[in-house]
């Protein structure tokens, strides 16, 4: 079933626990095909097209984190959250603001913090996002394909991941080039990392160890600040394990899943 919600395309499919999956810049929901064929018997899933990306290309929405958080929790019952990359920091806003509406949070290769600092020395060089902030600004389409090389760095197969990933960026038309320059600043300027002490449902960080954008020790060290985490690190993964390791993210999210029906089933 395909709906638009909140003036945001929303696709839902399959049956069991209400499962939210949030894209990454400047894909769509799309991207997440293989996962959702391990996962749609075990899970209601609701696939978000961000604002200005795929279907979603036309949304009066902007891109930022307390609209678009706003207009989700209002349109699902209380749910699992799983972002990847960008879309982790919608999923972790919402888990901060509005606990009740998150019932688990998993991090997909996402960070609170995506940029370096001088207490977050996990993070990327802010110089990487403003590069292709500028190249958005030229060439566009070759802006994305560095990007997608990026993120496919390391992969056991990045070769079949970058061929995936540049299918899926224009697959549902091309994002908008305003819309790509918000996530690019949301990317740069957002920190959450402050709300991490404060989550009070079990949460997942799923990590590539060959992930280039979201460094591992990044996530290991925002789980620690978490009072319910679980952390996995995918010895062969790149940024987009999902697409090389479908499999092993299902089982992962499914684990997740049995674990948060049984605290919330002991807290009846």
């Amino acid at each position: 079933m395909s709906m638009r919600g909140d003036a945001l395309h929303i696709e839902t499919r399959g049956a069991g626990p209400d499962l939210i999956l949030l894209h990454g810049w400047a894909m769509h929901s799309g991207v997440f095909d293989a996962l959702a064929l391990h996962l749609s018997s075990r899970f209601t899933l609701h696939l978000v097209d961000l604002p200005g990306h795929g279907h979603s290309h036309d949304s009066a929405l902007p891109l930022a984190l307390e609209p678009v958080v706003d207009a989700l929790a209002a349109r699902f019952p209380r749910a699992l959250w799983a972002g990847w990359s960008l879309g982790g920091l919608f999923a972790l806003h919402a888990a901060a603001t509005r606990p009740e509406a998150v019932a688990g949070l998993a991090m997909i290769c996402a960070s609170p913090k995506f940029v370096r600092g001088e207490d977050w020395p996990q993070g990327m060089l802010p110089e990487v996002f403003r590069g292709f902030a500028r190249g958005l600004r030229g060439d566009y389409r070759a802006t994305l394909d560095r990007f997608i090389a990026l993120e496919a760095f390391g992969s056991d197969d990045a070769r079949g991941e970058i061929r995936t990933l540049r299918d899926e960026v224009f697959a549902r038309g091309e994002p908008a080039a305003h819309v790509l320059a918000d996530g690019l600043s949301l990317l740069e300027d957002t920190d959450l990392r402050n709300v991490l002490s404060g989550l009070q449902m079990p949460t997942l960080w799923y990590a590539g160890r060959r992930d280039r954008l979201v460094d591992p020790r990044a996530m290991q060290a925002a789980a620690g600040l978490v009072a319910d985490a679980r952390i996995v690190v995918a010895e062969h993964a790149g940024h987009a394990p999902f697409l090389t390791h479908a499999d092993a993210v299902a089982a992962e999210l499914l684990a997740f899943a049995a674990h948060v029906e049984r605290l919330e089933g002991g807290s009846r």
